[in-house]
C-alpha cells in the first residue's frame, strides 16, 4: 500500500488563494456558489461547476463507462488492493470524461470532479434498500475497505487530488428509505460509537476524505445536515475534518417540510449553514443571501463555506494551468478500453462466494456436459448486473450470455426466463405461471441446470428510485421474490443436478434451496462482466474466493423492528440465534489449512499484538483465501466475536506461506455507556482463520477457528 503524501504548503497555498478569491465575491455571489450547481462569475474568471457526481462501482450517470461490480459485491472480496485499484479506474475515466468535457464546454450534472463516494453507512437490516451500496455490516471490514477505495480515487499526487471522494450519509442512516425525511435514528452513544461512527472516523483520519455529506434523517433529534454533534462538535472539533460538508439532495428543506424542527425555509438554511453545511444539494440556498441580510447568517459563515469549496476546486487543478495538473493529459481512449474490461472481469471474480458445494458438483466439466439449462429471470436480466447509481456499459454479459460465449458449439444452451422476476406471469394476458411448460421442456433436454434468481435494482433501491416496484426503495421481506421459489422447486423435480446463481444485492432466505440445491453461488450485482465471471466459475476456470459481507438471516422474524436503531440482536455482532450463513463465510474449490497460530505476546499493551500463522493450500487447485481474525472479550454481555484483522493469501495446490497480522490495541477495545472506547482488566480470546468462530460457520465449513488467550492487566482508554 503506497503511502499518501500530502503537500501542507502546497494546501496552504491553495487556503490563501481561496481566500483572497473568496473575498473578491459580493455576498450573493458567495451565496450562489455553495448550490451544487455554482454558476460562473465571469468577471473572476470562475467557470461554471456543477458538484453533483457519483462513483460508487464506476462514473455514474454520464454515458459510457466501466460498470464494476455493485458495491456489496466489492466488499464480498475482502481484498483492499482490489478496492483501490477499482477506484483508480474509477477515476481514471473520470479524468478521462471530464477532459473532453471541459474541451466541449460541458458542465452540466454528473460532469465534475466530485465523486459522492463511498456509501460507509452499516448495513444493519437486510430490508434496507440502498444496503447494496455499502461494504456490509461490519465496521471494521467497511472501514478498510472505505480508507482504500478513497485513496483509489483521490490519487497519491503530493499536489492535486485525482477527484474528491465524499463519504456518505453522515451519520446512522440505514432506512427505512420512505421515512427518511422526517425519521429519527435514536441511538445509544455505545452504539454511535461502536457501529456507526468508526468508518467515518477513518475515511476522515486515515484516507483524508475531501467531503462529507450529511444524512437525511435526523439522529437523536438534530437533523443530520444541521447537527451541532456530528457535524461541530464529532467532525470538525474531534476528528479535525478539514473539507466540506455537503448535504444530501434536498434534504435541508426536510428540516421543517418533515423534521419540523424550524419554522420555514429561512430558518432551515441558517441552522445548515451555521453548523457547517458548506454546500447545498438542491435549491434551497437560493434563501441564502435574505438569510444573511436578515442576520441569521455571518457573511464570514459563508465566506468561510465558500473557501473550503474553493480550496476543494484549487486541489483539483481547476484554477492551474493545464501542463501543471498530472491528470489532464489522461486521454478519452482509456474509457471502457480492454485494460478496464479486464480489470472489470478480475474484480467480478473476486466477489463471486460459493454458499454450497454439496459432493464436489462444482467446478462442472464441460467435457461431461452435452447441453445445459439456464433458467430464471435474471438468467438474461443486465439490470440485474449493475445495481444502481451505474453507468452505461458498452456490452453487458449477462449469464445466458456468459455461458453461451464460454461453451460455444460444444454444448448446447436452452434458455428459459422461467418466470417474471416478481410477478406471477410474464405476459400480461396469460394465465399465472406461464413459462412452466418451458421450464419443465428445458429440465428434460438438459444434462444440467443453472437456476438463475434473485433480484434486481427494480426490487430494491433508494426512494423513488425510477421503476422501483416497491417505491419506497426496501424490500418488505427476504424471500425469493413472485413465482422463482415454486420453479425452482420444478427444477429441482427433474431429478437433474442443479446450481443456482442468486443475483441481489442483499441477504435473502434461500432456506429451500439451502435444503434441497447441491451447489449455491451469491454473485451480487456482479457489473457488466458479471457473466462472463460466473459463467468462468462455474467451470472452474478459478476458485471462487468471496466472502459474505452481511448475515443471511432465515428470516426477518428474529430481527428487531426495522426502525430500530439498537444495535442488539443485529448483525453477527450481536445476534443470538443461527445464520442461514453466517458473515465471513464462503467456500472455495479447494481447501486451506490453518494452524502453528501465535502471538508474540499474551499481554495488550499500547504497541498491541502481532499474530504469525502458517496457510496451506491443501486441495488440488491454486485459490486465494481470506485469513480473519476475531476479538472476543470474555466477559458477560460482550458482543459476539468481532472482525478485527484480515488479509487475502494466494496458493498454489500444496504452497504454504507464513503470514504475520498485526492487531492494535483498540482491536480490544469496547464502547461503554458514554461512547469511549475502553479496554478492561481481563482476558480476550483471538481467533484465527479463514470464518467466523461461531458455531453455524464451523457447521457449515467443516473447521474450526484456531484460538489464542491473550490479558488485559489494567484498565486503558483508547483517544
Amino acid at each position: 500500500m503506497k503511502e499518501l503524501v500530502h503537500n501542507k504548503k502546497k494546501i496552504d497555498e491553495y487556503k490563501a488563494r481561496a481566500v483572497e478569491l473568496v473575498g473578491k465575491m459580493t455576498t450573493e455571489e458567495k451565496c450562489l456558489q455553495m448550490l451544487h450547481k455554482a454558476p460562473a462569475i465571469k468577471r473572476l474568471d470562475i467557470k461554471s461547476y456543477n458538484w453533483w457526481n457519483e462513483g460508487l462501482h464506476g462514473v455514474a450517470r454520464a454515458g459510457v463507462a466501466t460498470v464494476f461490480p455493485q458495491a456489496i459485491g466489492l466488499a464480498a472480496s475482502f481484498d483492499e488492493d482490489l478496492l483501490e485499484c477499482v477506484a483508480d479506474a474509477i477515476s481514471t475515466e473520470a479524468r478521462a470524461k471530464f477532459n473532453i468535457q471541459q474541451q466541449f464546454s460541458d458542465t452540466d450534472i454528473y460532469k465534475g470532479l466530485t465523486f459522492w463516494a463511498p456509501n460507509v453507512n452499516i448495513f444493519r437490516d437486510p430490508r434496507w434498500g440502498r444496503g447494496h451500496e455499502t461494504y456490509g455490516e461490519d465496521p471494521c471490514l467497511t472501514s478498510t475497505l472505505a480508507v482504500r477505495f478513497i485513496n483509489g480515487l483521490q490519487g497519491h499526487d503530493e499536489n492535486y487530488l485525482k477527484v474528491a471522494a465524499c463519504a456518505k450519509h453522515f451519520a446512522v442512516h440505514s432506512g427505512p428509505e420512505d421515512l427518511r425525511h422526517g425519521f429519527d435514528a435514536v441511538v445509544s452513544p455505545q452504539d454511535l460509537y461502536e457501529t456507526y461512527l468508526p468508518a467515518f472516523e477513518a475515511c476522515v483520519k486515515e484516507a483524508k476524505v475531501e467531503t462529507v455529506m450529511g444524512a437525511y434523517n435526523r439522529t437523536n433529534g438534530e437533523p443530520c445536515c444541521g447537527s451541532r454533534l456530528l457535524l461541530k462538535d464529532i467532525l470538525r472539533d474531534t476528528w479535525g475534518f478539514d473539507g466540506h460538508v455537503v448535504s444530501d439532495c434536498w434534504a435541508v428543506k426536510d428540516f421543517h417540510e418533515g423534521h419540523h424542527v424550524t419554522e420555514g425555509p429561512l430558518e432551515s438554511v441558517a441552522l445548515a449553514v451555521n453548523m457547517g453545511c458548506d454546500i447545498n444539494c438542491g435549491n434551497i440556498f437560493l434563501y441564502l443571501k435574505e438569510v444573511v441580510n436578515q442576520g441569521l447568517v455571518t457573511e464570514k459563515q459563508v465566506s468561510k463555506a465558500v473557501e473550503r469549496l474553493f480550496t476543494t476546486r484549487m486541489k483539483l487543478g481547476l484554477f492551474d494551468e493545464p501542463e501543471k495538473v498530472p491528470y489532464h493529459s489522461i486521454s478519452y481512449e482509456v474509457v471502457d478500453s480492454q485494460d478496464m474490461i479486464n480489470k472489470n472481469l478480475d474484480a467480478a471474480r473476486k466477489t463471486l462466494v460459493l454458499l454450497k458445494n454439496e459432493n464436489h458438483l462444482l467446478p462442472l466439466n464441460k467435457d461431461k456436459i452435452k447441453s445445459i439449462g439456464v433458467i430464471g429471470p435474471n438468467a438474461n436480466n443486465r439490470r440485474a448486473l449493475v445495481g444502481n447509481y451505474e453507468g452505461t456499459s458498452s456490452r453487458y454479459v449477462t449469464i445466458s450470455e456468459g455461458l453461451q460465449d464460454y461453451l460455444g458449439e460444444d454444448v448446447r444452451v436452452h434458455y428459459s426466463e422461467g418466470c417474471h422476476l416478481y410477478k406471477d406471469k410474464v405476459e400480461g394476458l396469460a394465465e399465472a405461471n406461464d413459462r412452466l411448460s418451458e421450464v419443465k421442456a428445458v429440465c428434460e433436454l438438459s444434462d444440467v441446470v443453472i437456476a438463475c434468481l434473485g433480484l434486481d435494482s427494480g426490487l430494491e433501491g433508494e426512494e423513488g428510485d425510477q421503476g422501483n416496484q416497491y417505491a419506497s426503495g426496501d424490500k418488505p421481506n427476504i424471500d425469493l421474490p413472485g413465482l422463482q421459489e415454486e420453479v425452482l422447486k420444478i427444477i429441482c423435480d427433474s431429478g437433474k443436478p442443479v446450481v443456482l446463481v442468486v443475483l441481489s444485492g442483499s441477504a435473502l432466505a434461500i432456506n429451500w434451496a439451502q435444503e434441497h440445491i447441491p451447489a449455491i453461488i451469491e454473485g451480487w450485482y456482479p457489473g457488466g462482466q458479471g457473466g462472463r465471471a460466473i459463467a468462468e466459475a462455474i467451470f472452474g476456470e478459478f476458485s471462487p474466493e468471496g466472502k459474505l459481507p452481511i448475515t443471511f438471516y432465515r428470516s426477518t422474524e428474529e430481527l428487531p423492528p426495522f426502525t430500530e436503531y439498537a444495535m442488539k440482536d443485529r448483525t453477527y455482532r450481536y445476534m443470538k440465534k443461527e445464520a442461514l450463513y453466517p458473515f465471513g463465510y464462503g467456500l472455495s474449490y479447494t481447501e486451506f489449512n490453518i494452524d502453528e497460530v501465535k502471538a508474540d505476546t499474551d499481554t495488550i499493551s499500547e504497541n498491541g499484538i502481532e499474530i504469525q500463522l502458517r496457510i496451506t493450500n491443501t486441495g488440488s487447485k491454486k485459490a486465494r483465501d481470506t485469513i480473519q481474525i476475531y476479538v472476543k472479550a470474555d466477559k458477560p454481555d460482550s458482543p459476539n466475536p468481532q472482525l478485527k484483522a484480515f488479509t487475502k493469501v494466494e496458493l498454489s495446490a500444496g504452497e504454504e506461506k507464513i503470514i504475520n497480522l498485526h492487531l492494535p490495541q483498540k482491536a480490544f477495545s469496547l464502547c461503554d455507556a458514554e461512547g469511549n472506547k475502553v479496554i478492561e482488566p481481563g482476558s480476550y480470546t483471538i481467533y484465527v482463520g479463514d470464518s467466523q468462530p461461531d458455531i453455524r460457520s464451523i457447521i457449515l465449513t467443516g473447521k474450526e477457528p484456531c484460538k489464542l488467550k491473550v490479558t488485559a492487566t489494567k484498565k486503558s482508554e483508547i483517544i
